[in-house]
């Protein structure tokens, strides 16, 4: 069950990105690499950090694709690509794989010593002086060694994920038990609403997702979207998912939807979007690629509602956005409970099951998910506090 050398973990590749300025401070930020709402918290951080101290200079260890950083920071940051977590492996965006789950665990877990001294001893090379941890708990085994303070930034830890699971696998057992004693010393904890187990922490924030650069007026007018028109953003959280029901969206009364990871191409009302799609003809619906030009937050704030799964980063940018949110719950994933209460209670939104997703059967509740108000936000954004208490500890 002990790790078999670095190989294990992957390689380490640095990208490096320009730096105009001299690094004071240099932080490691290790990140899971389950989906991108993990990379998407820890870059409003970063992005927070760089509002504070533009000089302060990330190195990232993570399997998330440089780009997505590339997309979201414009401070100093390094990219080093490392397998830092095993997560939950799936088989779907909505359909978890315990078994698949369990065999990479045992590839994985318990972090041997000698990759992470070797590891650790990149770090301090790199000057790092802190090392921040989104639920990659290899972050904290790695501060230790390297003799680093470690800051763990959740709102789940896998032990607690994995306890849905012991019944019906109790080879799980020994990897909650050595996960929850790997997060227990991590030098600081901070917990980012909607927490889903609440505990005696350093710091409890708002929701953290990624600010807005671009104003909705001039994504619209890119998109080629009338400003008084509706506009209904479908996502899954940024990965690709086969939409079933797109042929049935240019009939809506005029609503334009616009759908990233739908397609390899962009294509839609706007003319330079546009191929020889039918769906173009209809001119109400914008389908994006996985990775395309346009920021994620940006297009959730030019939308009037989002349709899509409720994973943390969409719930967080919905929240911030003030708009009505639509939601697919994963029933078997602990973290949705949590997720979903919150929905209810801080924001405007329904509830769509799998199959009425999947159907298109939601549709019939377009008209009650669109006269939802918005709700205008004034609150302190989670990021921003995370940064200060990043930033004092620097200090």
């Amino acid at each position: 069950m002990a790790c078999q050398g670095i190989s294990n973990y992957g390689t380490m590749q640095l990208i490096m990105r320009p730096n105009h300025e001299t690094a004071i401070h240099r932080i490691a930020y290790f990140i899971t690499p389950h989906g991108y709402g993990h990379a998407a918290r820890a870059s409003a951080v970063m992005a927070a950090v760089h509002q504070i101290n533009a000089a302060v200079r990330f190195e990232i260890f993570t399997q998330v694709p440089e780009w997505f950083f590339q997309d979201s920071l414009s401070g100093p940051y390094g990219h080093h690509a490392l397998l830092t977590d095993i997560g939950l492996a799936q088989k779907t965006s909505l359909v978890e794989d315990v078994p698949e789950t369990l065999r990479r665990l045992d590839d994985f877990l318990p972090f041997d010593a000698s990759p992470i001294r070797e590891i650790a001893s990149e770090i301090n090379q790199l000057q790092c002086q802190m090392i921040l941890c989104d639920i990659a708990p290899m972050g904290i085994a790695v501060a230790r060694d390297a003799a680093i303070p470690s800051i763990l930034i959740e709102n789940f830890t896998w032990d607690w994920i994995y306890e849905k699971y012991r019944k019906d696998a109790p080879e799980l057992s020994q990897y909650i038990t050595y996960l929850g004693e790997m997060f227990d010393v991590a030098d600081y904890h901070v917990q980012t609403r909607p927490v889903c187990h609440p505990r005696h922490v350093d710091l409890t924030t708002p929701p953290v997702g990624r600010r807005i650069r671009t104003p909705r007026q001039q994504i619209r007018h890119q998109l080629g979207i009338p400003e008084q028109a509706k506009m209904v953003m479908i996502t899954m959280g940024g990965i690709p998912w086969q939409y079933d029901f797109v042929d049935h969206l240019g009939d809506q009364n005029g609503v334009y939807f616009i759908i990233p990871g739908a397609d390899k191409l962009p294509r839609g009302p706007n003319p330079s979007l546009a191929t020889t799609s039918p769906l173009t003809g209809r001119g109400k619906v914008v389908l994006l690629p996985h990775h395309s030009d346009y920021f994620h937050p940006d297009l959730v704030n030019a939308a009037d509602a989002v349709i899509g799964k409720a994973g943390y980063s969409t719930v967080a940018e919905v929240y911030n956005a003030g708009i009505p949110f639509a939601y697919v719950g994963r029933p078997t994933f602990r973290e949705t409970q949590a997720l979903t209460a919150f929905i209810e209670q801080e924001m405007e939104g329904l509830p769509i099951a799998e199959a009425q997703f999947q159907s298109g059967s939601w549709l019939s509740s377009l008209a009650d998910l669109l006269a939802l108000p918005r709700i205008q936000r004034n609150h302190s954004y989670g990021a921003d506090q995370i940064a200060d208490f990043i930033c004092e500890l620097l200090d």
